[in-house]
C-alpha cells in the first residue's frame, strides 16, 4: 500500500508540473484531477476552496491555472503543499497561508508586493517559488526572516533592481537560491554571508557589471556559480576568496576583457570554467590569465581574443608566450612616466610641524635629521685662505706617512661643515669676496696656525719691522765701548 501511494504522489506532482505545457483533455484537468486520487486511493478532504484540488496525506491544496486575482479563502488549516501558479495573484498579505506550510508554490503570477509579515511563524518551510512575477521589483530585508528551514528560495524572473542588505539573514539552511533573470546590477557586500549550507547561487541574466572582495563572502559551501549574460566588466582579485569548493562557475557573454589570475587561484575544486563570449584583450596584461589557463587541468571554454588586432578571432588558450605581447621595460617607464607626473595630492598636505621641519631641512641641510629643529651654531673659526698652485701634500717631509692621515682628517672634519654653494658658504670661503669663489676640487690646504686677535698681531708685526729706541740706544754705545778697547 506504501509502495502504491508513493507512486500515486509521484505521479500527482508530475501530472502539475506538466499540466499547463501539455495540454490535457477539460474533463482530466478539472473533475479527472478527483478521480485521479481516488483511484490512488488518496482521502480527498473537505472543505476546499472553489475550483482548488485538496487532499491528506500529506495535506495538499492545488488551486493552480485558475486565473485568481487574490488567494482563495477556505485554505484549509494545517496544509503543507500549497499550488497557486499560473494564476493573477497580485497581493501576498500575513495570514493567507498557514505557518504549517511546508511547500509554497506561487510562481508566474502578477504579485508586485508582499507584506513583510506574510511569511512570519514559517518555520517549517522548506521551499518557496515565487519565480516569475516580473512586477514584484522589490523586497524588503525582513521578508524571509525567520524561516530557519528553509532550503530553496525562488525568487528569478522578478523584476528585481535591488536587494537590501540582510535580506537572506539567518536563512543558514539553504541550498538552493534563484535570482536569475532580474535586473540586479549591484550585490551588497556580505548579502550571502549567512548562507553557509548554499550550493548553488543562481545569478545569470542580470546586469551585474563587477564583482567585488566580499561579495560571495561566506559561500563556503557553494558548488555551482552562474554569473553568465550579465555585464561584467570587473572582477577584484580577491572576489572568490571564500569559494574553496566550488566546481562549476560560469562567466560567459559578459564583458570581461581581462580577469586576474589571482581570483581562480583560490578555487581549488574548480573543474568546469566558462569564459567565452567576451571581449578578452590578449596584450601583456593577460599572460597571468594564459599561464593560469595552460597549467588548469578542468573543463574550459574558448577565450577568444578581440585585441591586438594581430591576435584577433584567436583562442588565448592556444596561444604560445611568445605570441603575446611582451610588456617591455621601456613601455613600462613610459607609463610610470605618464602615469606618475603628478605627485599625489595627499602627500601636499603636510602637518604644521611637518612643514616647519620641511622649511629647516632645506634652510640647514648638512644638519642630521635629528637636529633639524634647531639652527646650527656659526663656526668659531674661519676657513684659512687657499693659495693658487698645486699641493698636493701639505705635510713636512720627514714625517710623510703621518702628514697625510693628518691631512685627511682635517679634511674630512671640514667637510662636514662646509657645503659648496649652500647656505653659509662665504662663512667658509673667506678667499673669495662675497663668498662667491668655491674651494677648488682637489685642493690641498696647508696646515696654518691661528693668529691671536687683531691687535695682538698688529703689536708682533710692527716687532718684527721696526726695534725699540731703547734698545738702539744701548747697542750703539756697546759698539762704541768696543770700539775704544780695540785702539
Amino acid at each position: 500500500m506504501n509502495e502504491r501511494m508513493n507512486d500515486c504522489n509521484e505521479f500527482f506532482f508530475f501530472f502539475l508540473q506538466f499540466s499547463m505545457i501539455i495540454p490535457f483533455p477539460l474533463s482530466l484537468t478539472g473533475g479527472g484531477v478527483e478521480l485521479l486520487l481516488v483511484l490512488c486511493g488518496l482521502e480527498l478532504s473537505l472543505p476546499c476552496p472553489r475550483h482548488c484540488i485538496c487532499y491528506t496525506s500529506p495535506s495538499t491544496v492545488s488551486c493552480q491555472a485558475h486565473n485568481f486575482l487574490l488567494v482563495p479563502e477556505g485554505i484549509p488549516e494545517r496544509s503543507e503543499r500549497v499550488f497557486l501558479q499560473n494564476n493573477k495573484i497580485q497581493r501576498l498579505l500575513r495570514g493567507h497561508f498557514s505557518p504549517t506550510t511546508v511547500m509554497l508554490w506561487l510562481y508566474s503570477n502578477n504579485i508586485s508586493y508582499i507584506q513583510p509579515s506574510t511569511f512570519t511563524g514559517f518555520s517549517r518551510l522548506e521551499e518557496l517559488d515565487l519565480g516569475d512575477n516580473r512586477h514584484l521589483r522589490s523586497l524588503a530585508a525582513d521578508t524571509f526572516q525567520g524561516l530557519n528551514r528553509l532550503h530553496a528560495l525562488h525568487l528569478y524572473h522578478c523584476g528585481l533592481t535591488h536587494l537590501p542588505a540582510g535580506i537572506f539573514e539567518g536563512l543558514h539552511n539553504l541550498q538552493y537560491l534563484y535570482l536569475q533573470d532580474n535586473q540586479l546590477e549591484f550585490l551588497e557586500d556580505d548579502l550571502f554571508v549567512d548562507l553557509l549550507n548554499l550550493s548553488h547561487l543562481f545569478l545569470h541574466g542580470n546586469r551585474l557589471w563587477s564583482l567585488h572582495q566580499n561579495t560571495f563572502r561566506g559561500l563556503g559551501a557553494l558548488d555551482r556559480l552562474l554569473l553568465h549574460q550579465n555585464r561584467v566588466q570587473w572582477v577584484d582579485r580577491l572576489a572568490f576568496h571564500d569559494l574553496r569548493r566550488l566546481t562549476t562557475l560560469y562567466l560567459f557573454n559578459n564583458s570581461l576583457t581581462e580577469l586576474p589570475a589571482e581570483s581562480l587561484t583560490m578555487l581549488p575544486a574548480l573543474e568546469y570554467l566558462r569564459l567565452n563570449d567576451n571581449p578578452w584583450e590578449c596584450d601583456c596584461k593577460a599572460l597571468p590569465l594564459w599561464d593560469w589557463l595552460r597549467r588548469f587541468r578542468g573543463s574550459t571554454s574558448s577565450v577568444v581574443c578581440v585585441a591586438p588586432p594581430d591576435l584577433t578571432g584567436r583562442d588565448m588558450k592556444r596561444l604560445s608566450k611568445e605570441d603575446l605581447p611582451s610588456c617591455t621595460v621601456s613601455k613600462s617607464l613610459s607609463q610610470g612616466k605618464a602615469g606618475g607626473g603628478e605627485p599625489d595630492r595627499s602627500l601636499k598636505k603636510e602637518h604644521p610641524h611637518r612643514s616647519r621641519n620641511h622649511h629647516h631641512q632645506h634652510q640647514y641641510p648638512h644638519l642630521p635629521h635629528q637636529d633639524q629643529h634647531s639652527p646650527p651654531s656659526p663656526s668659531p673659526l674661519p676657513r684659512p685662505p687657499t693659495k693658487p698652485g698645486r699641493s698636493r701634500n701639505c705635510t713636512r717631509r720627514g714625517h710623510k706617512g703621518k702628514g697625510q692621515n693628518e691631512v685627511h682628517s682635517r679634511k674630512g672634519s671640514a667637510d662636514k661643515d662646509y657645503i659648496p654653494g649652500g647656505p653659509g658658504a662665504a662663512k667658509f670661503d673667506t678667499s673669495a669676496p662675497g663668498g662667491s669663489h668655491h674651494r677648488r676640487k682637489h685642493k690641498c690646504h696647508p696646515r696654518t696656525s691661528v693668529g691671536p686677535p687683531s691687535g695682538v698681531q698688529r703689536a708682533s708685526n710692527r716687532a718684527e719691522g721696526h726695534l725699540p729706541s731703547s734698545l738702539l740706544s744701548t747697542l750703539s754705545l756697546l759698539v762704541s765701548f768696543l770700539a775704544v778697547v780695540l785702539r
